[in-house]
């Protein structure tokens, strides 16, 4: 009878055991849409909101989240920069580990004091960029951004239509996916962890 009883507990204890390593031995799928193959992310060397200048490829060793909008922006934007306030929130000591950026649409406005002011607002963390129209047309062109600016009652109250995808560069500096607008915070936030952990 005691025979009986060790063999049914060690039946079960491999059991839990195969079980453990099939749910957590599972190799993760990131929840964003992976770019395949991920190649190395295209340069960003623009001026940053409050001074100073950011380069990319000089934060490689780090995950960086990227979105394209501007100050005036109505809607996208600032839920955009909310959700990034969110997603720090919730990585807590880790969203040191990651650079959120947001890089203009509407250099001619969005100067770097004006950028700065902006994200205090939401976020001190999250990186502003901005430069010149030269500058700033290449890093769109080199992301595939959309951008088109409508017309509005004077010179200065126009809107910029833009692309309202996050893009994501892992820490080897390559562009490793994007999210739709309307991504969970909490996919995020996974996605940033594994990021982090991945060697």
């Amino acid at each position: 009878m005691k025979r009986n009883l060790v063999w049914i507990v060690v039946a079960v204890l491999v059991g839990l055991i195969a079980l453990w390593s099939v749910v957590f031995a599972r190799p993760y799928s990131l929840r964003g849409s992976e770019l395949t193959p991920a190649g190395i992310a295209p340069e960003i060397n623009l001026d940053r909101a409050g001074g100073g200048r950011y380069q990319l490829s000089a934060r490689t060793g780090r995950p960086v989240v990227i979105f394209f909008g501007y100050t005036n922006c109505p809607d996208v934007c600032p839920a955009t920069m909310a959700q990034f306030k969110q997603v720090r929130t919730s990585l807590k000591d880790q969203a040191n580990e990651v650079d959120f950026l947001l890089i203009t649409v509407d250099p001619a406005r969005d100067t770097s004091d004006k950028m700065a002011t902006y994200l205090k607002g939401f976020d001190a963390g999250v990186i502003g960029l901005t430069g010149n129209e030269a500058d700033m047309a290449s890093v769109w062109q080199s992301y595939g951004v959309f951008r088109q600016i409508s017309p509005g009652t004077n010179a200065d109250n126009y809107s910029v239509d833009h692309t309202s995808r996050l893009y994501v560069v892992d820490k080897k500096g390559n562009l490793r996916m994007t999210y739709p607008f309307g991504t969970t915070v909490a996919d995020i936030v996974s996605d940033l962890r594994f990021l982090i952990r991945e060697k």
